[in-house]
Formats: structure tokens, C-alpha cells, sequence
């Protein structure tokens, strides 16, 4: 049992991971906008939703990054970068879950189903990337993303009782479309 509780401990965040990966990419775009539609699999661990009952705000990062893909051996160039955090709240007396999404302006969406939360907190749709007139008709182009659990900063008297915490960090791999504009 000891053994246990140290091997757990010991294990790279990576390896103690449910396994948390990005699927179903889409990229598309609007008149104006490339758009990215993506969503986080296996992110909640049974700790995680725990905790996030016990009135722990919780924050996943998505980091998103478009190149343009150049010939031969020259580096790829960075057409744009963004990164955007999903948060979410659950008050307790209220019953009721609280999503605050930053590219959506940190509006709050509210429910007091945990899965309907859980689902906003996973999901990106119609987030605009770049604008379409930075992209160079016929050039091919890579939009790449990932997703990471933000650092929980508890008050110094908690981080003895809530020590567990540091065993749901995760980070995805990158995931990426190649496309030629």
C-alpha cells in the first residue's frame, strides 16, 4: 500500500495523466477568420471533479499556434500564437457551476449540471485564429494546438490538506492539421 502511495507520487505528471488528448480538429474559416473548433478528452480525473465540487476553481490553458510551413530546410514562420483559459466555479450554496471562457469576452455561463460544465470546459468552437488576410493563397500552413491544466493556487493552510492536487496537472500533445490556403 505504501508502495503504492509513493510510486504514484513519483510518476511524472505525464504518466499519472487519464490520459488527456485533443480530438476532433476542424479548422475552417469565415469571411474574416480562420477558426479552430477542437475538444479535450479524458482532462477530468474523478480528483479533479472533486475538487472543483469542493469549490476549487479550476483553469484549463489551450495553446494554439498557426505557422506557415516553408520549403526546404528554412523554418517554419510564425503566422500566430494564442492562448486561451477556460475557468471553472462551482458554488456551492448556489448549486450551480460557473464557466468563464476568455476568448468569449470571460462571459459567464452558468448550470447546474456538471456535465454540461465539463463539456464547455473541454470544448473550443468558432475561435478565431488569424485573419484570413495574413494567409497567402496556395501556401500550406500548420495549426497546431494543445491543451494544459492550469497550476491551482490554494491558500498556504490548504495546500496541507488539499495535497492531492498536484497529482491531476496534465498536458496534452501537441495535435495539428496541415492545409494548404
Amino acid at each position: 500500500m505504501l508502495a503504492a502511495a509513493i510510486a504514484t507520487v513519483l510518476l511524472p505528471a505525464a504518466l499519472r495523466a487519464q490520459e488527456a488528448r485533443l480530438e476532433d480538429m476542424v479548422v475552417s474559416n469565415n469571411r474574416d477568420n480562420l477558426l479552430l473548433f477542437v475538444k479535450v478528452e479524458g482532462a477530468f480525473t474523478e480528483k479533479m471533479r472533486q475538487a472543483v465540487l469542493n469549490g476549487i476553481p479550476t483553469s484549463f490553458s489551450f495553446i494554439v499556434r498557426l505557422e506557415k510551413i516553408n520549403p526546404f530546410i528554412l523554418p517554419n514562420s510564425t503566422v500566430a500564437k494564442r492562448k486561451v483559459t477556460h475557468t471553472i466555479k462551482y458554488e456551492n450554496l448556489k448549486k450551480r457551476f460557473t464557466v468563464k471562457r476568455s476568448w468569449e469576452d470571460n462571459r459567464a455561463l452558468t448550470t447546474d449540471s456538471f456535465e454540461e460544465a465539463r463539456q464547455w470546459m473541454s470544448e473550443i468552437k468558432s475561435l478565431a485564429v488569424a485573419p484570413m488576410k495574413e494567409l497567402e493563397k496556395g501556401k500550406r500552413y500548420r495549426l497546431s494546438a494543445k491543451a494544459e491544466l492550469d497550476k491551482v493556487e490554494l491558500p498556504f493552510y490548504l495546500n496541507y490538506v488539499f495535497f492531492f492536487v498536484s497529482l491531476w496537472d496534465f498536458e496534452t500533445d501537441w495535435h495539428g492539421i496541415e492545409f494548404v490556403y
